[in-house]
């Protein structure tokens, strides 16, 4: 999503005092912006930095993200990863996967990243290593299914980075009859890991809304 909860100037003000994107996520965003379809859906500089600076706090071993879209957020974390540390990015649309696979490889992360073409579930079920960091950036009505898939395989310290929770301030509204099939989904998702007593979490107001989540 492009919206942002803050206002405008002060977004642009954080931009302005954050430091910039490396120079292949500036190619990615470019030509994301001029070849791809829904280029809302772009992770920003902010958010980028963000999702780094996790990564560098966190240090995992085994990294998974759950809708890879242009490759930008998997390449802002897979800069961050300690030695020995790979991410898993998971993606249907093939156009996507090859733009992806493409950009990843030529700033140099082809060993480090993975991009998996299929069902996000299946990706899960594939993979035996516990997850110590999880970024969901897919398809909303999904958000709750793979929550609950990556709960009980999240690492002892592992981490749940979940985008798009204020939805641009929808999901704080009350319910209405032309909210959306998304707007609903994550109105309940969020209401769901709010209740979960297995969880700790956060939901912070960054671009879209980000919640993090650890275990109890």
């Amino acid at each position: 999503m492009s919206s942002f909860i803050v206002a405008q100037a002060v977004e642009d003000y954080a931009a302005a005092h954050t430091s910039p994107a490396a120079a292949h996520l500036r190619q990615l965003a470019a030509e994301t912006r001029k070849t791809l379809d829904s280029p809302q859906m772009l992770t920003g500089e902010i958010e980028g930095r963000f999702l780094e600076f996790l990564v560098f706090l966190a240090q995992p071993q085994l990294v998974l993200e759950i809708g890879t879209y242009s490759g930008y957020s998997a390449l802002s974390m897979a800069g961050a990863l300690a030695p020995g540390g790979r991410l898993v990015t998971c993606e249907l649309d093939p156009e996507r996967v090859a733009f992806a696979r493409r950009h990843i490889a030529a700033a140099g992360f082809g060993d480090r990243v993975e991009v998996r073409q299929g069902p996000a579930l299946a990706t899960i079920a594939a993979l035996d290593e516990p997850f110590d960091l999880v970024f969901i950036d897919a398809d909303k009505g999904g958000y709750h299914d793979y929550y609950e898939a990556v709960l009980p395989k999240l690492s002892a310290r592992g981490l749940i980075v979940v985008d798009n929770v204020l939805w641009s301030g929808r999901v704080a509204q009350p319910p209405a009859d032309d909210d959306t099939e998304s707007t609903r989904a994550l109105r309940a998702f969020n209401d769901h890991v709010a209740a979960d007593e297995r969880v700790v979490n956060v939901m912070l107001s960054v671009r879209d809304g980000v919640t993090l989540v650890r275990r109890a």
